[in-house]
């Protein structure tokens, strides 16, 4: 069902309780959640249920605006003085056509179930539109666009000598990783999805899959990290770097790679190097794989920023890593983590796959992308960003109607200076 245009905001201590009657209400419902020790407010029966169910229908509206309510949390802090995007004059009219239907703006909104839109033209906003008790304020879990922000921080950190080389082993940072299937795989394998790991990203929580068990054990109850998962119980299943395979595990290592290669808490790093720098106006924050005392950052897919933040990263990203004036991240690492030339993931496959950002074949564009049709756009061509921040009650599915509209977005302000 389509989620309703008119939501109300919810306070804390209201949204909290929401949480706990819906986890008592449907705890015996749940099969494969585990059972955590009860060390922390975190980790109480009530919280690990709610935590279990923030992906459904009907309520993930609410929950991917409010994660620091869910989570144990890092803050990654904003900029003192942030960096200003002025707003265009222009009137935001665009419509779509999609499988032979033409949809009007209002219609895809509420048809894609988004939560907030933003398109940046020639870096001015052009287009700002929340929904469902947002606003800009409003924090957004990003899901999988935080491995795109992980590509970077990676850029950054080989670029100061931290991280010596993309062709050093995982073993080199990781030393527990040997033995295991990830042994030997490179930085750039994992960069690009093609670690050789037996692995099936299947985004279905309630049945018992590969991804299910970790999910379930780091993220809901909180038992372990999704390196420690990488370390004790991965397996190789082809050579690496033969095979794409889509793998939040291999991010979630290369996110351990990176705070141990830097020797600081993630969220610390980036705090310093990408997101004071970049003049981000608000503080972001990490959901962790566990209590302080267990996880960490959850780096293949638990960063939270507001609307704007996400704009200005993709504009940092499309102007070659220069946020504000300012050169954040190496031009060159820009260019190569985004370079769309290669073959796609699959022959006709409607998308390539670089250092963890989506390319588009024969096109310039490329983007970030998160479950439940989470998308930072970018087209250089026509110096065009678009962050559109979705609750869809099927994970994933839909993309080929939003690349559709994205390219409306394109079109409308193609010739806007």
């Amino acid at each position: 069902m389509p989620i309703k245009q008119k939501v109300p905001m919810f306070s804390k201590p209201r949204l909290f309780r929401l949480f706990t009657v819906v986890g008592a209400a449907i705890s015996l419902l749940s099969p494969y959640v585990v059972t955590a020790q009860p060390s922390s407010p975190w980790t109480t029966p009530t919280m690990i249920e709610g935590r279990s169910h923030m992906f459904d229908p009907g309520l993930n509206f609410l929950t991917f605006q409010h994660m620091d309510q869910l989570f144990a949390t890092r803050v990654v802090r904003a900029s003192g003085k942030p960096w200003v995007l002025p707003k265009g004059q222009e009137t935001f009219d665009v419509s779509y056509t999609y499988d032979g239907k033409t949809y009007a703006l209002d219609e895809f909104l509420e048809k894609t179930s988004t939560n907030a839109l933003l398109v940046i033209k020639n870096q001015r906003i052009v287009a700002e539109i929340y929904r469902n008790g947002s606003n800009e304020k409003t924090r957004f879990i990003s899901w999988s666009m935080a491995k795109s922000i992980l590509s970077t921080l990676i850029g950054i950190a080989l670029s100061e000598g931290k991280i010596e080389s993309i062709d050093d082993p995982v073993n080199k940072y990781l030393p527990e990783m040997e033995g295991s299937g990830y042994q030997g795989v490179t930085i750039k394998q994992l960069l690009m999805m093609r670690s050789g790991v037996d692995w099936l990203e299947i985004y279905r929580f309630k049945d018992p899959t590969q991804l299910t068990e970790v999910h379930d054990n780091a993220l809901v109850g909180y038992k372990y990290r999704w390196c420690d998962y990488a370390a004790n119980r991965s397996k190789r299943k082809t050579t690496p770097g033969t095979v794409f395979n889509y793998s939040t595990l291999d991010a979630s290592v290369l996110g351990c790679i990176l705070e141990r290669a830097v020797g600081m808490k993630g969220a610390d790093y980036m705090t310093e190097k990408l997101w004071k720098p970049a003049g981000m106006e608000r503080d972001g924050y990490w959901i962790m794989d566990g209590p302080p005392e267990v996880g960490r950052e959850f780096f293949g897919a638990g960063f939270n920023a507001t609307l704007r933040d996400y704009g200005r990263f993709g504009l940092m990203i499309l102007n070659g890593g220069v946020a504000d004036g300012k050169q954040v991240v190496p031009s060159d690492w820009v260019k190569q983590a985004t370079d769309g030339s290669h073959e796609p993931i699959a022959p006709g496959a409607p998308t390539g796959y670089q250092y963890l950002w989506w390319t588009i074949p024969n096109s310039k564009a490329f983007m970030a992308v998160g479950l439940h049709h989470q998308f930072i756009y970018v087209d250089p061509d026509t110096r065009t960003v678009i962050v559109k921040l979705s609750a869809t009650p099927q994970p994933v599915g839909n993309q080929p109607e939003h690349l559709a509209f994205f390219r409306a977005v394109v079109a409308r302000f193609a010739k806007t200076e």
